[in-house]
């Protein structure tokens, strides 16, 4: 995304009258769209042509938005939000812990999409280096058997890739900048979700479930991020 080009936004649902009205409604607010009709569309869309973000349901027919989401984030980490049916905990769950970005309920209203849009928009901005810009680029932090290098957002574990999504960056990122001092679910809330009044604690656990599955994935005795119960999480660089 750049200062020249408006945000690209996918939208992938099986509801011809939701991608309707969405896509007129992102419009309308400066943003440029790309509809999809069906998982398997939805994918080959953002795979061979990543937009800003993507809204993807997950209920849909050919392939559904949790296998969209899983072959996604095999090579891409393009945000996601998830629009998921209502009172459907299991599915926002499962869908953080997949690598989802947000998650939002139906019925939803189209003002609180276009705000979680620009949530997450701002947490990709946060984390990228501008091209051409006079700021100097985040140094990269190394902690023990960690490697974080913000202006490339990448990140090693013991010299190995860990592909994390914006989200779970900007929180390994609060976590690993003060090794051994806790950190609270509202603070990791506030580094992840500035300006964003909808989240609850909840989402911050999904996140981290899914840190730790990811570096256990390359290290099955990965545990530098340590919870204290009823206080937070920290990161302890001796592991």
């Amino acid at each position: 995304m750049t200062d020249e080009a408006a945000p690209t936004i996918a939208l992938v649902d099986d509801d011809r009258n939701i991608l309707t009205s969405v896509s007129l409604a992102l419009q309308a607010e400066g943003f440029t769209t790309r509809v999809y009709a069906d998982g398997a569309a939805g994918l080959k869309g953002v795979m061979e042509n990543p937009p800003d973000l993507a809204v993807v349901d997950i209920k849909m027919p050919r392939m559904d938005g949790m296998e969209m989401l899983r072959r996604l984030r095999e090579k891409s980490d393009v945000p996601v939000i998830f629009l998921t049916s209502k009172d459907t905990e299991i599915d926002e769950a499962l869908g953080l812990a997949m690598g989802a970005d947000d998650y939002i309920g139906k019925p939803f209203s189209q003002r609180l999409l276009i705000e979680r849009i620009r949530a997450v928009l701002r947490r990709t901005a946060n984390r990228r280096t501008p091209v051409d810009s006079d700021e100097v680029p985040s140094e990269p932090i190394l902690r023990g058997k960690l490697e974080m290098d913000p202006a490339r957002h990448r990140v090693r574990w013991g010299g190995r890739d860990v592909p994390l999504t914006v989200t779970e960056f900007l929180i390994l990122d609060a976590l690993a900048q003060r090794p051994g001092f806790v950190k609270s679910r509202d603070q990791l809330m506030d580094v992840a979700y500035a300006h964003d009044s909808y989240v609850d604690d909840r989402t911050i656990d999904s996140h981290i479930k899914r840190l730790r599955k990811k570096f256990r994935a390359v290290d099955s005795q990965f545990k530098a991020i340590e919870t204290l119960y009823g206080v937070g999480y920290r990161f302890d660089e001796e592991d």
